[in-house]
């Protein structure tokens, strides 16, 4: 009789507690496949203010959660749900989870979960070859250090090419050829403009005046004048004008003697004649320049 009273007043009190405890957990089930989800929830009845747990898992830890979804408000309750999976066969006990209404905790039931490993069939199961790896598909960066060679190479040849287009457009330079007695006219046009007899540098005068002379000889009738002593080259215009008919005047080679002998003498023997004297020599130079000219080259002016 004890007994049947100590049993009544304990079902009396577990129904009460139940009825004042708020808190309570559903799942949408408690056995899954090794990858698959529950829907795990966690009900609470509208009493105040509600915050719901960071869950507690498994002490082994081999139920993971998903993802933990807002928090649904409805007539009388809060619903919190949360997605768990595992990826390990076995059993494992969801522990109470702590909720807080009104800063006051409650505790919720513990779960326990089965989690069954997937069955393969490897009888009926059809086997492949392993298939080989799979190279990643090309990208631009995989081709930049190629692109640089191409480009350095590009430049490469531009610069050649640059050059060598230069090189063939560059026009040649025309020389221009100046007779021999315009270069000596224009020669002792120069020397009357540097005004040596005004600054009485009568040498140097004379020195540039007979180089003149002498120039023009060895240019024009081809005659060695610029190394040879005044005797030698008259003896050497001489001997020209015989034998291959020159056709210079007597009275030509004899005004050339007499200039350079005077200018001989003035470099030498260091004379020094007067400035109209000079002056005589220099009108004289210019007409020896003018009847110097070999007979075929004036008779080929004249046509």
């Amino acid at each position: 009789m004890k007994k049947q009273v100590v049993y009544i007043l304990f079902f009396i009190g577990f129904v009460g507690f139940a009825q004042e405890n708020p808190v309570s957990i559903t799942v949408d089930t408690a056995a899954i496949k090794i990858g698959e989800q529950i829907q795990y929830k966690i009900s609470v009845a509208k009493k105040g203010t509600v915050i719901f747990p960071k869950l507690q898992l498994d002490s082994l830890g081999k139920v993971e959660v998903v993802e933990t979804l807002p928090t649904d408000t409805l007539k009388d309750t809060y619903e919190k749900k949360y997605l768990l999976t595992s990826f390990d066969s076995g059993q494992y006990t969801i522990p109470t989870q702590q909720v807080l209404i009104n800063n006051k905790m409650f505790l919720t039931d513990s779960l326990l979960v089965n989690v069954a490993t997937v069955k393969v069939d490897t009888l009926k199961q059809q086997m492949f070859p392993i298939k080989a790896i799979k190279s990643e598909p090309k990208t631009f960066d995989d081709y930049k250090p190629l692109l640089w060679w191409i480009l350095l190479i590009l430049l490469l040849i531009a610069t050649a090419l640059y050059f060598i287009l230069r090189k063939k457009e560059k026009k040649e330079e025309v020389k221009v050829v100046i007779a021999p007695i315009q270069e000596a006219l224009q020669r002792l046009k120069e020397l009357d403009e540097k005004q040596l007899l005004q600054q009485n540098k009568i040498k140097i005068y004379y020195t540039e005046l007979t180089d003149i002379v002498r120039t023009y000889i060895e240019k024009d009738i081809y005659i060695p004048a610029l190394e040879s002593t005044t005797n030698e080259l008259i003896e050497t215009i001489n001997d020209f004008n015989e034998s291959s008919k020159l056709g210079i005047s007597k009275e030509t080679i004899q005004q050339l003697k007499e200039v350079l002998y005077s200018a001989d003498m003035v470099k030498f023997a260091k004379s020094q004649p007067i400035v109209e004297e000079i002056k005589a020599h220099r009108t004289v130079a210019e007409r020896i320049l003018q009847n110097l000219k070999p007979v075929k080259e004036t008779e080929n002016e004249l046509e």
